[in-house]
């Protein structure tokens, strides 16, 4: 048993919760984020503006989303560079299969079956990974015959449970939109802000519709709540790298005063069930539900909701893009979130709560 924990340490093959569900997680939505939600962005920008360059650009980059997200996912797990290559393959083969359902209709779990295919393929490329001298033929060989056969074996089962999960999200979302407008408002938001990737997890159930809208609600309350709370402490330079950035760098203040992230939390209880019951606020962007995880980061949670509302005109689910809509996106992205943060913030400060310091930026 010894040689073989030897073995593992000596291939860098660590088996924790903190690789696999913070690293390699992270590390897949960042992949996500360069290829599928930059897609969509440039897609969306290219149809408004009439320049079918970026419409054909998006489509690339949206094509590739599988394999930057298996890269991605080898990269945290520090793998070699034929395993990292052949990831590539072993993306997209993951990604295709699991976008699709067991009855072989459309599903929403290609994002989750990467980020566990993707995991086992490249810790065992990595196990055989310089053991021969043919190596440059069994590492990608391994590594990429293991993927495809667990993507062809595992995928669609990952895609159709994800959609359930998904579906379910968002029939209950409509069914309750007061409770689970707070629910997933809360819980996304918190998310967000933990070192795990709340865009990761809202792509692998296809979190949309009026549950992405309040995915939305949530992360916004986290992003711009910090940003303003915080502002006395870290100026324009916090605003800028919490609002337009991410929450996640008070984790460390959070950790050492966790009542700093109430202000933030209360908010986003509210903004959620303003979001579903109110102003029917939906996530619809063609994307899928990786937009709704985003929040404020690089303005992507309001470009997708932006997208969504072109789409749905497009199909004919909606007659226009109309003022109420865009009354909506201010209050709930932006101006709800500051004041509401604010003024909860003011009142822990004063009970003493929120202590002066408490949020600075290292």
């Amino acid at each position: 048993m010894s040689k073989f924990k030897d073995f593992l340490a000596r291939k860098n093959v660590v088996i924790s919760g903190k690789r696999y569900g913070i690293d390699a997680l992270g590390a897949m939505a960042q992949g996500l984020f360069c290829s599928l939600l930059i897609g969509t962005i440039l897609n969306t920008l290219g149809k408004q503006l009439g320049l079918a360059a970026l419409v054909t650009v998006g489509g690339y980059a949206s094509a590739m989303s599988g394999a930057a997200m298996a890269v991605a996912i080898g990269y945290a797990l520090q793998a070699p560079p034929l395993v990292l290559f052949s990831l590539v393959t072993v993306g997209y083969a993951a990604n295709a299969l699991g976008s699709t359902t067991l009855d072989g209709g459309s599903g929403a779990g290609g994002p989750l079956a990467v980020l566990f295919i993707a995991i086992i393929a490249t810790e065992l490329g990595k196990l055989v990974s310089k053991e021969t001298k043919i190596d440059i033929l069994v590492t990608p060989l391994v590594t990429i015959l293991v993927g495809v056969g667990l993507s062809a074996w595992w995928a669609p089962a990952i895609g159709t449970a994800a959609s359930a999960v998904g579906d379910f999200v968002e029939w209950a979302t409509v069914l309750q939109p007061f409770w689970m407008g707070i629910l997933v408002s809360v819980v996304i938001g918190i998310a967000l802000t933990l070192p795990i990737s709340s865009a990761a997890i809202c792509a692998a159930i296809g979190l949309t519709g009026l549950a992405g809208g309040a995915a939305v609600a949530g992360c916004c309350a986290n992003m711009v709540g910090f940003a303003v709370l915080s502002f006395r402490e870290n100026r324009w330079g916090g605003l800028v790298s919490q609002g337009l950035g991410t929450s996640m760098l008070q984790m460390g203040n959070i950790v050492r005063n966790p009542r700093i992230w109430l202000p933030a939390i209360f908010t986003s209880a509210i903004t959620g069930p303003l979001a579903t019951c109110v102003f029917h606020f939906q996530m619809n962007d063609p994307a899928g539900g990786v937009a709704s995880g985003m929040g404020t980061c690089g303005m992507v949670g309001p470009i997708g909701v932006y997208a969504g509302w072109v789409n749905d005109v497009a199909l004919g689910a909606k007659a226009a893009i109309t003022a109420m809509d865009w009354v909506a996106m201010a209050l709930i992205c932006f101006l709800l979130p500051a004041v509401l943060t604010w003024a909860f913030g003011l009142v822990l400060r004063r009970v003493g709560w929120i202590r002066e310091g408490d949020l600075t930026l290292s």
